[in-house]
């Protein structure tokens, strides 16, 4: 704020005072009273909210809208209801401060404790506890020097966490096809930034209009870069490769937009690069040093987020001039190595000249080698053809085919009379084995029982109550369970389990000679 503006302060409200110091009488006389004076006296009488009343509407008329500095004392933040309850000091008075909570949301400075601010509200009284008190319904600090300080204050607390390290920030891309830019829509900083890229590199550039300056700005700062980082890379509206927050140059009140908490941490949560273009070069704000990259103006921002077409075209033919250079070279090299190594070989008919020599020989050797051998075997022909007979050979023949006849009558023989001995071998097995197996005896009205394991079950004694047994008949078998032993004296001999061994128990025989167990 000016200088002149803070002078007014006193006079405007000693002007209000001097004013209406007479009229709170007439005020306080204003009010009906339907009672009559008490006896002996003059004085009209009042109740307590009637004189609170009278009270409060003298100061609210005597006053209206005043604007006052001082101290805020006793701030500890929104109360549950939203509204905000202090006081404003100096060094010889104070004065409690309400701060309703629609008031509160659309405040540009909130409210910190130990800070000189300049407040602009209505005098009101509280009747519930008999004190006046300043309804605020704008807030501002006192002059530059309580916004460096607050400033300052803000920028020791994002030091402290870690916002402003450089391991941090992200480098910016080198081509870049989607930039995105968050300014205002009517000033000259887009001009001059899409001018910019059209002289520099064409590139698609999409704009979130924004307010830079003013109540709820920074907010809308805020929200434009968590919606460009909200964006999707294939979506409708593809995701940018770089951000650019821009505005001109200002006051440090026009600025302040870019030094609240919310911004500052919008940048320091981006995903995308981010360059900043706030101010002038003498500027500065925190999110200049929040930022990936501070442009000293919105021109130079656009600068470095693309390069120069025109360099560009430059630096590709200088990288192309150096590859033909660097490809003659190397195939001048391989050449000159080509033919250092080419004159250090031998020629062809030295290599070719003794195989040749050696193929010459052989070629000679074989022809007589093979009418020698034509020779040789030719005579041995001769001389064994005149020792063959056929006669010999066809009565051979067939008295080999006369004895090859008689050992296939007597091998067919031999294997039919095989054949009957070891058929009746297995019938004698197999009625000797139906005589004995345990199938037959089932036959006769006997049953084998099994316990669950499928072991054989001999005694009465070696099942219990509730055991599941398998009983086996001749036609088939069943599942039955065990009730328990017929005399309540027999208890089963769980103790003593049946020990099988490899060789059949002996058999007892009854006095009468019976035959006994089968099993």
């Amino acid at each position: 704020m000016q200088s002149g503006s803070q002078c007014s302060i006193p006079c405007s409200i000693g002007r209000e005072t001097s004013k209406t110091a007479k009229e709170n009488s007439k005020l306080l006389n204003s009010i009906p009273n339907t009672r009559e004076a008490r006896p002996g006296g003059n004085a009209l009488e009042f109740s307590v909210s009637e004189l609170s009343g009278a009270i409060k509407r003298a100061l609210e008329d005597g006053f209206g809208y005043v604007r006052l500095r001082g101290e805020i004392s006793g701030y500890r933040g929104p109360h549950a209801s939203g509204h905000c309850y202090f006081a404003l000091k100096d060094d010889k008075a104070k004065i409690e401060a309400v701060i309703w909570k629609g008031s509160f949301g659309r405040l540009r400075f909130k409210p910190e404790e130990g800070m000189e601010v300049i407040a602009q509200g209505k005098i009101t009284t509280f009747p519930g506890s008999s004190k006046y008190q300043i309804v605020i319904e704008s807030l501002e600090p006192a002059g530059a020097g309580a916004l460096m300080a607050l400033l300052e204050e803000r920028k020791r607390k994002f030091t402290a966490e870690g916002l402003f390290d450089e391991a941090r920030k992200k480098p910016r891309p080198f081509l870049p096809k989607i930039i995105g830019i968050v300014t205002s829509p009517t000033g000259a900083v887009i001009r001059d930034m899409l001018h910019g890229f059209n002289e520099r590199y064409p590139a698609c550039v999409l704009l979130w209009p924004v307010r830079v300056q003013g109540e709820g700005s920074a907010a809308e700062v805020a929200a434009a870069i968590r919606g460009f980082n909200a964006l999707e890379a294939d979506g409708k509206i593809p995701r940018p490769d770089v951000l650019i927050v821009a505005r001109g140059g200002g006051s440090l009140e026009d600025l302040w937009s870019f030094n609240e908490e919310i911004v500052v941490r919008a940048v320091a949560e981006s995903q995308i690069p981010l360059i900043s273009a706030v101010g002038h070069e003498t500027d500065w704000t925190l999110i200049d040093l929040v930022a990936d990259a501070r442009a000293p103006t919105p021109t130079k921002a656009a600068e470095w987020a693309v390069p120069k077409y025109s360099e560009l075209i430059e630096t590709v033919e200088k990288l192309m001039l150096r590859k033909r250079t660097a490809v003659r070279r190397a195939l001048e090299s391989a050449r000159t190595h080509l033919k250092a190594s080419s004159r250090g070989l031998p020629k062809l008919q030295d290599l070719v000249a003794l195989p040749r020599q050696r193929f010459d020989a052989v070629d000679r050797r074989l022809s007589r080698a093979l009418l020698a051998n034509t020779r040789v075997h030719a005579t041995r022909l001769a001389r064994v053809s005149g020792r063959l007979s056929t006669a010999p050979i066809l009565q051979k023949h067939s008295r080999c085919a006369e004895r090859v006849e008689v050992l296939e009558r007597r091998a067919t023989r031999a294997l039919m009379n095989r054949i009957a001995v070891s058929r009746r071998v297995l019938d004698g097995k197999a009625e000797l084995l139906k005589s004995l197996g345990y199938h037959s005896v089932l036959s006769r009205g006997f049953a084998l029982v099994r316990n669950e394991t499928g072991q054989t079950v001999r005694h009465a004694r070696a099942v219990t109550a509730g055991a599941m047994l398998n009983i086996e008949f001749s036609d088939g078998r069943i599942g039955a369970t065990a009730s328990g032993p017929e005399n309540p004296g027999d208890k089963p001999d769980a103790a003593k389990p049946e020990v099988r061994s490899g060789k059949a128990p002996r058999q007892k025989t009854s006095g009468r000679g019976g035959q006994g167990s089968l099993f």
